[in-house]
């Protein structure tokens, strides 16, 4: 006779252990987004949601935040609107969206649930959420200053965009990180370029002063544009080598 096998029960997974599985970001990020992620994971194992279903949550709250800051930028530029209104409403809304970006990935990878399918959703809710996101901000600029050059408003849309090109250049098989010197003049972009920081300023922005989103978005591209170029000869020495 043999006897049954009884079933081992798992130890549930802890805050902790989603935490551990963080892919960094910058101190901003794994300070406050990285941890709020983790909370928003184990309450995704607890209620057995998959990761797939945070990152369409994320995507419909980082969504909704941003078309709310597009409608209102004009009733807030003839001063109908209380600018603190649309500036809270960007504060929570992106920084909880990040927050399940973050949580997507450490559900994922400590359930064992993640999938090609999952890995490509979530890249393109990534571009959803972030062309809102640009659109936003442009879209505040404009309203606050109709004189805005058209040239600026595309060089930072166009320079945004390569948070996500290098995020996925940095996954995978061979990742690889854009740019590995550790001089200080670099470490202070890369710091200045963590996602949850940058949302957490153009969110103050829009709360305190959204007259000053042209600077705003002018600082970002010229950040974003000296990492492209940056990257672009870091990449060229490798290969040339």
């Amino acid at each position: 006779m043999h006897s049954a096998t009884m079933p081992v029960d798992l130890p549930r997974p802890t805050f902790n252990d989603f935490y551990r599985v963080n892919r960094g970001g910058g101190l901003f990020s794994e300070a406050l987004s990285q941890r709020l992620g983790a909370a928003f994971a184990l309450t995704g194992q607890r209620f057995g949601l998959s990761p797939t279903a945070l990152t369409l949550t994320n995507l419909v709250i980082g969504l909704s935040a941003s078309v709310a800051v597009i409608a209102l930028a004009g009733p807030v530029a003839d001063g109908s609107l209380p600018a603190w209104v649309v500036g809270l409403v960007a504060l929570v809304g992106w920084q909880v969206a990040y927050a399940l970006d973050c949580a997507d990935g450490q559900l994922a990878r400590v359930t064992g649930k993640g999938s090609a399918a999952g890995a490509r959703i979530d890249i393109l809710c990534d571009v959803a959420a972030q062309i809102a996101l640009v659109t936003a901000l442009s879209a505040t600029t404009v309203a606050q200053r109709p004189d805005t050059p058209v040239w600026l408003v595309a060089v930072f849309a166009g320079t945004w965009m390569v948070n996500l090109v290098t995020s996925v250049l940095q996954s995978g098989d061979n990742a690889a990180s854009m740019v590995t010197s550790t001089s200080l003049p670099v470490r202070l972009v890369k710091l200045i370029r963590d996602y949850g920081a940058v949302i957490f300023v153009a969110a103050l922005v829009l709360l305190f002063a959204p007259a000053l989103t042209v600077w705003l978005i002018a600082a970002f591209s010229l950040v974003n544009g000296g990492f492209l170029l940056a990257s672009i000869a870091f990449s060229a020495r490798a290969a040339v080598r």
